[in-house]
């Protein structure tokens, strides 16, 4: 093999240890990037099911208050219970696996019984059957809260082991790639350094051939 070849074969395999280097870094941010976003959709997804179990208890605390105060945080009652709602629909769009589904479900179906007693309670206090609305409030309406929340409570035990799956994923990923980095990096290394050595030794054979014969 001639020098030229030599060298440019030295040349060509250093090269490629940068690109491997390279290629891993790449791959790396690509597939952090994906688990990322990963761990944000599910982070997100448990904020909504925290964000569903302070509705559910909201609500249900200002339908108490109502019944107690002759009807003044009806109102409060009526806008907890639409940011509920908004919140459902919200959890609906993004939750979509059959198990949360089945819970959003129930969460819902719990909460429509809450809101047709509500409007019987509501009728009764207008009409000063107060004792008729605190039957209605201790008895009946504390099964459907109960009904909501359990299943709000389970969605948010879901969506927190999601969470932290998708983490630990993560972090895994990001261990797996920095691994992987460093052993690019050596092989490059590695290789840049036969790429020198192989140059210093072309070099000296250059000289040795460029020598006068003593002859």
């Amino acid at each position: 093999m001639t020098i030229r070849a030599k060298l440019a074969t030295a040349i060509v395999v250093a090269v490629a240890g940068l690109a491997l280097t390279a290629g891993v870094g790449i791959w790396g941010m690509n597939s952090l990037g994906a688990k990322f976003d990963d761990v944000q959709e599910a982070g997100e997804a448990r904020a909504l099911a925290l964000e569903l179990k302070y509705d559910i208890t909201d609500f249900n605390g200002w339908q108490t208050a109502y019944g107690y105060d002759d009807g003044e945080s009806r109102p409060t009652y009526l806008a907890a219970f639409q940011r509920f709602q908004a919140d459902l629909a919200t959890a609906r769009k993004a939750l979509e696996s059959p198990r949360e589904g089945a819970l959003l479900d129930r969460i819902g179906d719990a909460a429509d019984d809450f809101d047709r007693l509500d409007a019987v309670a509501w009728s009764a206090l207008r009409a000063g059957r107060a004792e008729q609305v605190r039957r209605i409030f201790l008895g009946p309406e504390i099964v459907n809260f109960r009904r909501a929340a359990t299943a709000a409570q389970q969605l948010a035990e879901l969506e927190d082991a999601n969470a932290s799956a998708q983490e630990r994923a993560f972090e895994d990923s990001r261990d797996d790639a920095l691994r992987l980095l460093v052993g690019a990096a050596i092989v490059a290394a590695l290789l840049v350094v036969i790429l020198l050595v192989t140059a210093t030794d072309l070099a000296r054979q250059a000289e040795r051939r460029l020598e006068p014969d003593d002859d």
